[in-house]
């Protein structure tokens, strides 16, 4: 057997308990990720971190005003110093979010799917405030992107239910 034909063979035999389950790839034609694709209004954004939250979610879900459902969301951050010096200085700082979600169809008001996701990242501190508060920054869009991404995930995985 020749090498190209057992790399055919072993592709083959790899993908065949997929198939026997029923997989399907979420962005497939059909798939739940493009069933909810533009079919989700977002809350508009408030603050800061609301708008990165928001922003993340329309690069995945798509931009769309008016749609059968609405997707609502509460964040709620945390900090916690991590690193102390022996000069009492802190030196690292996590950032806990936590986001709570309610997918809502908009003609009947009926809640069809509710979640809250969390996580954390971390940022160093340094001498300079213009440096520290940048790193900070960053640590929170960082943050948002996570928690973001983890909605979307559990979108698609309960989509099926609702969309």
């Amino acid at each position: 057997m020749s090498s190209s034909d057992r790399r055919s063979f072993l592709a083959l035999l790899g993908a065949l308990p997929l198939a026997a389950c029923g997989f399907t790839p979420v962005y497939a034609p059909g798939g739940p990720g493009l069933e909810i694709r533009d079919r989700l209004a977002l809350a508009e954004p408030d603050t800061r971190l609301d708008f990165e939250l928001v922003s993340r979610l329309e690069d995945r879900l798509g931009r769309t005003g008016s749609a059968p459902y609405r997707l609502s969301y509460a964040i709620e951050t945390s900090r916690s110093n991590l690193a102390i010096s022996d000069a009492d200085e802190i030196n690292r700082v996590n950032i806990y979010g936590t986001v709570s979600y309610t997918v809502t169809e908009v003609a009947t008001g009926i809640q069809v799917q509710t979640g809250e996701v969390s996580t954390f990242t971390a940022y160093a501190t340094s001498a300079s405030p213009v440096s520290t508060s940048a790193a900070e920054r960053d640590a929170e869009d960082r943050l948002m992107i996570a928690l973001a991404d983890q909605i979307v995930a559990r979108l698609i995985s309960g989509a099926g239910n609702w969309s």
